[in-house]
């Protein structure tokens, strides 16, 4: 046989020999996998948002998805968004809840935590947090020192550039007319207007950096930043001073819960304001991975908490060490 004929011959052998190796080969059992995509909870999920309106809990993971749960926190459902990737949530009280997608886009639902629906946003170009006024207007924050707000649903957008190469992180509304956002190097800016007007005011010192803020509508308020520092204003914003955190833990998300200032963040840290000092909230089983959101469970001694690794939970307020 010449060697033209052999080469020629290859390929059938292979493929030959392809098929009696394929054939003795066992076949992969891909029902662990079929199994995964049908629970609620994925063991990729990362939950970066969570909130609650009393009624129903929601969480914004890094996937493009919305976990939504109507028995506080036991059991959850499953709504794909796409491309998307929720960095923070909002609740609107009647009117539902508001989300940012770092696709640049602002998601919204009804009070049940259904029935999302997007629509685009230009600015700012990469929104890192939102809130709703008592009006249920939509206000935006994040890169380039930009606060946007939308009276419409996001139809239309008056937008504030305050012109600086800085994030603006966090947003809230203290009552009617009086609003705070705050970004890196100790930004603050405040509005007496409801928004229609924004100034610069006092900065917190240090060129503190916030990854979450919570005030009270009397103007009092807590932030936190990098390596566990918590910042403490008494008359909105006008003045800061450091709290202790015994925690020792940076906390990623701060929010209200039996009328107490609770935070969430490194290590598996749940911490809660003691007097004037944050102390570590101990509970059932604690994982050493950051928790990216946490959400109160009104009249559960509850709080559900958000992180990577599909971790979703509710835990107990009231466990002992």
């Amino acid at each position: 046989m010449s060697m033209a004929r052999k080469i020629a011959l290859l390929p059938v052998w292979i493929s030959l020999a392809g098929g009696f190796l394929a054939g003795c080969s066992p076949v992969p059992d891909m029902s662990g996998i079929a199994a995964e995509r049908q629970r609620p909870v994925h063991r990729y999920d990362i939950g970066q948002a969570v909130a609650s309106n009393g009624k129903v809990v929601v969480v914004g993971t890094q996937d493009g998805a919305v976990l939504l749960s109507v028995d506080q926190g036991k059991s959850w459902r499953r709504t794909a968004l796409g491309n998307a990737s929720l960095v923070d949530i909002a609740t609107c009280g009647e009117r539902g809840f508001v989300a940012v997608d770092h696709y640049h886009k602002v998601w919204s639902a009804d009070a049940d935590g259904a029935n999302w629906q997007s629509v685009a946003l230009d600015q700012p170009r990469t929104p890192l947090a939102v809130t709703c006024d008592r009006q249920g207007g939509w206000w935006v924050v994040g890169t380039n020192a930009v606060i946007a707000g939308s009276s419409d649903q996001g139809k239309t957008w008056k937008v504030t550039d305050l012109g600086e190469d800085t994030q603006i992180t966090s947003i809230q509304f203290l009552g009617e007319k009086k609003a705070i956002a705050l970004g890196e190097f100790g930004l603050t800016v405040l509005s007496e207007d409801g928004g229609a007007t924004w100034k610069k005011g006092v900065k917190i010192p240090g060129d503190f950096y916030p990854y979450s803020a919570l005030f009270r509508e009397s103007g009092e308020g807590w932030v936190s930043g990098i390596a566990g520092q918590i910042i403490h204003t008494a008359d909105g914003g006008k003045s800061w001073q450091k709290q202790a955190n015994a925690a020792h833990a940076s906390l990623y998300r701060l929010f209200m819960h039996d009328d107490v200032p609770v935070g969430v963040g490194s290590g598996g840290v749940i911490a809660h304001l003691d007097g004037n000092t944050w102390r570590i909230q101990p509970y059932t089983d604690p994982l050493p991975v950051f928790l990216g959101g946490g959400a109160s469970l009104p009249g559960q001694s509850a709080v559900v908490i958000g992180g990577p690794g599909g971790l979703l939970r509710a835990v107990s307020t009231v466990a002992k060490q």
